[in-house]
Parts: structure tokens; C-alpha cells; sequence
């Protein structure tokens, strides 16, 4: 396992300084390599050296810091955060300035991977929404400020997260037949919690409905009970 240094990206006019990046090298042939989000107030440390336990030898992990950031939820506590957030949920605000520049960070450390290897983001709640969010903009095409997505995505994994901006993705992806063509051939993998206290098991399941209805098809909502 390795490490990089910090970095930063602008966010409406300013500099967003990302934290440390942590990199769980393949023990095989490198045939794929996923950027993992953490959630809320965590660190790509913790889940480097899970992600280094798992019996996946042949992928590349790349796990970044999100920056710290007041966080709405918290009253404007700073923490580690990929966006700012009032609510948990399909509904809340969108933070769409801070989705953006995350998944715009996510994908320029996807973007020097060899031209052989296959793509894909993954996430844990707040994560998994910037990884969600990551996916509908590969889809479109564009991230929601009209910049071009630049990179080909594989596959989207979330784990107990939630689909942001979705009220707006079923008519942006039914203005062209490339982003549903895209959507559909997206392999999306979520799994959620029923006892979820944090981001509702009912959240996690809208989100697999309106991913669904907008054209991602090739997507399994995986439930556990707890």
C-alpha cells in the first residue's frame, strides 16, 4: 500500500484542498482499478487497509481524502466531506458545486490508468453518493456544470448511500439516446442495510427506483437485514 500527497481542485471560484490519497496496489495481473469514497467525516486510511484484506488480487484501489469542509448537517462543523449536506436522502438539497468538483477529482485520478484496465467508482454513504452522482454524469456525458466527463466508467458500487440530484435525472438523461444507451450498459451495484439509521433503507431504495426509471437497467439493489 502507498500514499500521495494532497491536492486541490476549484470549486466556484476558490481552491477545495483534497486530503491524503492511499493506493492498495494489485497482488495479480492489474486488471481493474476503483476509486472508493469514504463517508462523512472518515479518511481513505480506514478503508485502504480493508480494501488491502480483500481476496481481489487483480484490483488497484485508490482511495483519496475528501476535504474538510463546513457541513450543514453538523450546524457548519468542519469535517472531512465530499459535498455539503443538510439531509440524508433523495429530497435533501444538493450540494451540486461540491458534488461536481468530487466527481471531477475522482475522475482525473482515473484518468493516467492504463488504456487496458477497466474503470469503476465505489462509495460508503456520502460516498456513495459522490460515486452515484460520478455514474450519472458518465452517463450524461457532462458533469452538471456542462464541463465534459472525461473518462469511461465500468461499473458504480454504493453502499448504504443515496442518489443526489435525482429529481432532475430522469428528464436529463431523456434528452439523449447516448446517455441512455450509456446508462444502460452500466453495471450498478447497491447494497443497503434495512436497519439503516443513518441514510434509510427506503432512501437506498428510491435511489435504485429513479436509477431504474432513468435508464441505468443494469443495476441489483442487494439488501441485508441490520
Amino acid at each position: 500500500m502507498s500514499y500521495g500527497s494532497s491536492s486541490s481542485g476549484a470549486r466556484g471560484g476558490r481552491r477545495v484542498e483534497y486530503g491524503r490519497t492511499y493506493v492498495v496496489r494489485p497482488k495479480g495481473r492489474h486488471q481493474a482499478t476503483i476509486v472508493w469514497l469514504h463517508g462523512l467525516g472518515d479518511n481513505g486510511a480506514s478503508w485502504s487497509q480493508l480494501l488491502d484484506s480483500l481476496p481481489l488480487p487483480n484490483i488497484k484501489w485508490i482511495c483519496p481524502t475528501a476535504p474538510t469542509r463546513p457541513v450543514a448537517a453538523f450546524g457548519g462543523f468542519p469535517c472531512t466531506a465530499w459535498f455539503d449536506v443538510e439531509d440524508t436522502s433523495v429530497d435533501g438539497r444538493d450540494d451540486i458545486e461540491g458534488l461536481d468538483a468530487s466527481a471531477a477529482h475522482v475522475a482525473n485520478l482515473l484518468s493516467s490508468e492504463p488504456s487496458d484496465v477497466r474503470l469503476g467508482i465505489g462509495g460508503f454513504s456520502m460516498g456513495a453518493a459522490t460515486a452515484l452522482h460520478s455514474a450519472a454524469c458518465y452517463a450524461h456525458g457532462r458533469f452538471t456544470n456542462g464541463i465534459a466527463y472525461p473518462i469511461t466508467l465500468s461499473a458504480a458500487i454504493g453502499l448504504s448511500g443515496w442518489l443526489p440530484c435525482s429529481r432532475t435525472l430522469k428528464s436529463k438523461m431523456e434528452t439523449s439516446q447516448t446517455a441512455l444507451r450509456r446508462a444502460g450498459a452500466l453495471p450498478i451495484l447497491l447494497s443497503h442495510g434495512r436497519a439503516d439509521e443513518v441514510v434509510t433503507y427506503r432512501n437506498g431504495e428510491r435511489s435504485a427506483e429513479i436509477l431504474r426509471s432513468s435508464g441505468f437497467q443494469f443495476l441489483h439493489l442487494k439488501t441485508y437485514n441490520g
